[in-house]
């Protein structure tokens, strides 16, 4: 399993990243695919998660309205298009197969390692 995150930069607050993640060692469509960060010093935080089919979806609070994750299952690759960035979205962020998914929850699994990709929103 291998998982590999992309898109991430340094923008200015009011910006937009679209990140990328592409699946590989296993078939990615078979699975719920979910985003989560972390920043130094700080929790990690599961950000969204979206089912197989894409029919169910949730956000943490801090990002509902501003990030929109989607998947292409016929290229592997799961998305995060992140409008609105603020400060406080300066993070690690990584993507991770998810074992389920309703609209208000997301379980991930975390037993895969990944890289990230790095988001910095700043003047």
């Amino acid at each position: 399993v291998q998982l590999v995150e992309s898109g991430g930069g340094l923008v200015q607050p009011g910006g937009s990243l679209r990140l990328s993640c592409a699946a590989s060692g296993f078939t990615s469509r078979n699975y719920h695919m979910g985003w989560f960060r972390q920043a130094p010093g700080k929790e990690r935080e599961e950000i969204s998660c979206i089912s197989v089919s894409g029919g169910t979806i949730a956000y943490a609070d801090s990002v509902k309205g501003r990030f929109t994750i989607s998947r292409d299952n016929a290229k592997n690759t799961l998305y995060l298009q992140m409008n609105s960035l603020k400060p406080e979205d300066t993070a690690m962020y990584y993507c991770r197969t998810v074992s389920a998914v309703t609209s208000a929850r997301c379980y991930f699994d975390y037993g895969s390692w990944s890289q990230g990709t790095q988001v910095t929103v700043s003047l």
